[in-house]
């Protein structure tokens, strides 16, 4: 099993920003992510509709043979994971806003959270804020309408300038001095956004954390690839592939399917 793939799904592109971080620690690990860009964003939909297009992303990910499934989509994570980790007998990894950071390591009491409306409702969230952010407070704004821009390839165009600009006012008022990112698609945008927002705020996202859990529980599970070559990664979308060829790096070793 240790030369099996990795698994990552997210409701479109965003959880390659993600993939980088666990490829870039674990070079030799394979690969299968797939992008469910026809069904994204999942942070307006029901909790119930978001379960099932987990479970729907999970067994597809299973039929192709992952060893480990990461969820790079902050949504199914805080609405789906735990009734994952209960359905399916293989190592789950998820992913959060990392609140915890930030609070410890704000100077103006004060942090920003940007994130899908799904996220910012959900229980796990306002578990991990109450427990680590007591005394802090917390700007929280829902990021409507970056996703689709993002899985547009829309970057750092007007309309995504202006939104970002939006949601961030309220938090430069409020005197933060970090913003957690609490969607995988939103440090694509972390380029436009260090033009809006002054020097001295630092910007988090979870992904580095979530390729170090990534390389643990592997080790924990025996299941680390110790090839000396590099991974072979498979993209699978239910749309276009242009925006996953605009975020993704020239590789030899990938390639695009659709599902």
């Amino acid at each position: 099993m240790s030369k099996a793939p990795l698994g990552f799904f997210d409701s479109g592109v965003g959880g390659t920003s993600v993939w980088s971080e666990v490829i870039t620690l674990l070079p030799n690990e394979n690969s299968i992510y797939l992008a469910d860009s026809k069904n994204a964003p999942y942070g307006p939909k029901g909790k119930d509709r978001i379960i099932e297009l987990s479970i729907k992303n999970t067994e597809l990910l299973l039929e192709k043979g992952c060893k480990l499934i990461a969820v790079p989509c902050n949504t199914a994570t805080t609405n789906a994971i735990d009734i994952l980790r209960e359905m399916y007998n293989v190592p789950f990894i998820g992913i959060e806003p990392a609140i915890k950071p930030a609070a410890l390591a704000t100077k103006t009491n004060a942090v920003g959270v940007l994130a899908t409306k799904g996220t910012l409702t959900s229980a796990l969230f306002h578990k991990t804020s109450s427990l680590h952010a007591s005394g802090i407070k917390v700007i929280e704004r829902v990021g409507e309408g970056l996703v689709p821009l993002v899985e547009a390839g829309k970057i750092n165009d007007k309309e995504t300038i202006e939104l970002l600009e939006k949601y961030t006012e309220p938090m430069l008022q409020a005197n933060i001095d970090y913003l957690v990112l609490g969607c995988s698609h939103y440090p694509y945008l972390i380029e436009p956004l260090r033009k809006i927002l002054p020097d001295h705020i630092t910007i988090i996202d979870s992904g580095e954390a979530v390729a170090r859990q990534v390389q643990a529980v592997l080790a924990e599970h025996g299941l680390l690839n110790d090839s000396s070559k590099a991974g072979v990664h498979h993209f699978y979308t239910n749309t276009t592939t242009d925006t996953l060829k605009q975020l993704l790096p020239e590789q030899k070793n990938i390639s695009y399917l659709d599902f």
